[in-house]
């Protein structure tokens, strides 16, 4: 949470186009109907890497089930879609929005009555919930049975918010600024185990056959497209490629080029 198709081309800003888009104060690019983009022509995405199978990086390119669906958002607006790789804490304040980083962010993120207090939500588009990894062989089934074990978390997830709500003052927690660190940490045994969604442990487990996922729970979240509270516009166009993604096949065709099933209905 994989078919390669004539899809726009993306680009990995730099930090130089980083830094001017920080200090836009006013948007470059209208496509009608008071739809304004922060930069003519270009829809950018705000995420933070690694995410895969969501957002990841492959050679020079940013690849993912995320980066597919926007990228026909962006095709039906006809503009191209521009990745801008982030810190996941300005995204999910809201902040990155605030300084006219991007347009959109899509990074596998759940939609929570917090986040939606700084940002509006496209109409979800991914079921999703916390799972639990540790080495192969290990006993842990719930964030429960981390007592005096060190157990990880992304920071800023949910996953983290549900390790500190279940795992009392027995459990040693350790935060992670990203996924990547955070897998790192359970393979090497650093941690014991580590929380995050299900589908991003699930596509790891598949290459490191010397981990597993030991438990999902269901906390029922939705993954949503975020974007600048009041950018109806937008929404609108979002919400209508999602439909539209869903109604013509395009939507499972992603789905399963990402996670090798169709997706349960």
């Amino acid at each position: 949470m994989s078919a390669r198709s004539s899809l726009p081309v993306i680009a990995v800003v730099t930090a130089v186009a980083l830094a001017s888009g920080c200090t836009s104060t006013k948007s470059e690019g209208k496509q009608g109907s008071g739809l304004q983009l922060v930069s003519k022509g270009t829809l950018k995405t705000c995420t933070h890497l690694p995410y895969p199978p969501f957002q990841v990086k492959k050679g020079d390119k940013i690849v993912g089930f995320d980066v597919d669906l926007v990228d026909l958002v962006a095709k039906d607006m006809k503009v191209k879609q521009e990745i801008v790789n982030t810190p996941f804490e300005g995204i999910e304040t809201g902040q990155d929005f605030n300084i006219r980083k991007c347009d959109l962010a899509a990074a596998g993120m759940t939609i929570t009555p917090e986040r939606k207090k700084v940002m509006d939500f496209s109409d979800p588009y991914f079921n999703a919930t916390q799972a639990l990894i540790t080495k192969k062989g290990k006993p842990y089934k719930k964030v429960e049975d981390l007592k005096g074990r060190k157990l990880g978390y992304q920071k800023a997830t949910t996953g983290g918010i549900y390790a500190k709500k279940h795992a009392g003052k027995d459990v040693d927690l350790v935060e992670y600024e990203d996924l990547g660190l955070l897998l790192t940490a359970v393979k090497t045994g650093k941690v014991d185990a580590g929380i995050n969604d299900n589908g991003v442990l699930l596509d790891y487990v598949k290459s490191n056959p010397d981990t597993e996922v030991t438990a999902e729970f269901d906390t029922g979240e939705h993954y949503g497209i975020g974007m600048a509270k009041g950018n109806d516009a937008l929404r609108k166009k979002v919400n209508a490629a999602l439909k539209k993604a869903k109604s013509d096949g395009s939507y499972d065709r992603i789905y399963k080029k990402w996670f090798g099933t169709a997706p349960q209905s």
